[in-house]
């Protein structure tokens, strides 16, 4: 087994990196205060080809792989969860069905702007009463004189109310027992964008409800085959919980370093607070966990760059990474103390985003249900 990553994704790694201590890293507390979406970072990553990483440059993506597409999540996590899941969101779960299900006039209508940044991609799953229940959609759309007339509710969907989102690709039921997948870009009569969640976290992220009332859209808006639509969101969240997975090593990383540096920096009785061995140990716990954690979750792309089956890695991965970041955070803001407490420092900023890491992309309930299955319990 080898380990080294090749240079070109070394390359990438070290780029993310500088961007985000240079460019995200100063104005991340503003942002999340101001719950300002942080459209200036959005426009510079689509420039740079971050926003269409794992898709071919024939569709206006970067040729690039899982892998890649993890690290570039990873490393943006470290910094903020914000800008990071709207990449991740917007990558896994708003370009991803288009590629992997679209037509070609579907790909060369949407992906060029997509994989640029000039538009976002959502992905609509979530209702009231089909969460973790995902199967138990209600939106009903009926085909009637070549058009979806669709009428329903999606909530917790991300990207889908900025000044630049595109479409959102939602599920449905076509009969019933037939659930679909139908594209819905902005601007579509019948389709609105409710008011921005008051959230616990991902302040700088664009999370908003969504109704439609005899929305209608062309037939040939239909993504995949008709009735596919169940079979094609459950490969769509296997792949959207690797990038989920690497946010929870991001964030677990941030908070490691966070806590090492400030730890170096508090003098308590006459030393260096990092030099006490109980604070050793929780470092040590840390960074031995986040390098367990991440080798799962880059044998989870790993996997699906091979083209094999990585739903149990996958899964697997997200339980993981998930509950550590949670912790991660937890022990950083104890080792600031009442610092950590305070808005100020970072810390306080990842312990409130690292939470929902353990509920979206599939509760850690959910994760283990798949995990167990899987063992063919």
């Amino acid at each position: 087994m080898f380990f080294d990553l090749d240079d070109e994704t070394e390359l990438l790694r070290r780029t993310v990196r500088e961007f985000a201590e240079g460019e995200i890293a100063p104005v991340a507390e503003e942002l999340d205060y101001e719950k300002r979406f942080p459209y200036e970072i959005v426009a510079q990553m689509g420039e740079l080809g971050w926003m269409g990483i794992p898709f071919p440059e024939e569709h206006g993506g970067a040729g690039g792989n899982a892998l890649q597409y993890a690290i570039a999540v990873e490393e943006l996590t470290r910094v903020d969860s914000s800008v990071a899941i709207t990449l991740c969101a917007h990558t896994s779960l708003g370009v991803q069905p288009i590629y992997l299900y679209g037509t070609d006039d579907q790909r060369e209508h949407l992906m060029p702007d997509l994989c640029a940044g000039r538009k976002l991609g959502a992905f609509g799953l979530t209702e009231p009463e089909a969460g973790s229940d995902a199967g138990n959609v209600r939106t009903r759309a009926t085909l009637e004189g070549g058009e979806w007339v669709i009428n329903g509710a999606k909530q917790f969907i991300t990207n889908s109310g900025t000044d630049i989102s595109g479409h959102v690709a939602i599920t449905a039921r076509t009969g019933e027992k037939e659930i679909s997948n139908i594209i819905i870009e902005n601007g579509t009569a019948g389709y609105e964008q409710g008011a921005p969640y008051r959230k616990m976290g991902w302040n700088a992220s664009d999370t908003r409800p969504l109704t439609f009332t005899d929305c209608r859209v062309p037939e040939e808006n239909l993504l995949g085959p008709r009735g596919a639509g169940f079979k094609q969101f459950l490969h769509i969240l296997d792949i959207g919980r690797i990038g989920v997975a690497a946010m929870g090593v991001g964030l677990a990383q941030g908070a490691l370093d966070q806590a090492l540096a400030y730890a170096k920096e508090r003098q308590a009785f006459g030393q260096s607070i990092s030099k006490f061995q109980s604070i050793q140990a929780k470092l040590a716990d840390m960074a031995t966990e986040i390098e367990a954690a991440r080798l799962l979750t880059y044998k989870a792309a790993w996997e699906k760059d091979l083209g094999r089956n990585f739903t149990l890695t996958a899964a697997q991965a997200k339980l993981k990474t998930g509950r550590l970041a949670v912790r991660c955070a937890e022990e950083a803001v104890q080792i600031h103390g009442g610092y950590g407490f305070i808005e100020e420092y970072p810390v306080a900023r990842f312990y409130r985003d690292a939470k929902i890491l353990t509920i979206g992309e599939g509760t850690d309930e959910i994760q283990q249900m798949v995990i167990a299955r899987a063992l063919g319990a």
